[in-house]
């Protein structure tokens, strides 16, 4: 197990309009607002795109991503990381579950799914850690790597890492 501490920065209520592609537009308004590391949460709604729904077979290596496709409008919430990608951008790895006429259908959100009339995002910044995503030789993915800053226990009294932007206002 890897394991990074940090403590909450700003919190984005953001509503997604119809047509708007996620996770580019979560991982887009990130950047813009500077926040390095976050967790997600979405709900709404989700009119097409892929998901991805688990390896072809379990013991392949490098997994074979089986996608299945989002064929009109589905419930959705979904739940996810936000930390730097292998090339310094924001990735967002976020899972949802999507429901329509009582079927689900449960995957990773990463090959883009539209919002259908809208979603609602809150999206939680996470400060004083450090985080990002490296591409493992063995699966290919790029998976979460966080990064301990110290053996210090961070609290609500002491100053962020400073190494990263501080986002209070």
């Amino acid at each position: 197990m890897k394991s990074a501490e940090g403590r909450l920065g700003r919190v984005f209520v953001i509503r997604l309009e119809d047509g708007d592609v996620v996770p580019n537009c979560i991982e887009r308004f990130a950047e813009e607002n500077g926040v390095v590391v976050g967790h997600a949460i979405m709900i709404g709604g989700i009119g097409g795109g892929q998901v991805v729904v688990g390896p072809r077979y379990s013991d392949a290596s490098p997994p074979d991503p089986m996608l299945l496709p989002v064929d009109g409008a589905h419930e959705v919430v979904g739940l996810g990381v936000l930390v730097p990608g292998p090339d310094g951008s924001a990735s967002l790895h976020m899972h949802a579950a999507l429901g329509r006429s009582g079927a689900t259908l449960t995957g990773c959100v990463r090959p883009g799914v539209d919002t259908w009339l809208v979603g609602e995002v809150v999206l939680y910044e996470i400060i004083g850690t450090k985080a990002c995503r490296r591409v493992d030789p063995t699966s290919g993915f790029a998976l979460l790597e966080p990064t301990p800053q110290s053996s210090r226990q961070l609290s609500d009294d002491q100053p962020p890492d400073t190494s990263e932007p501080d986002h209070h206002r």
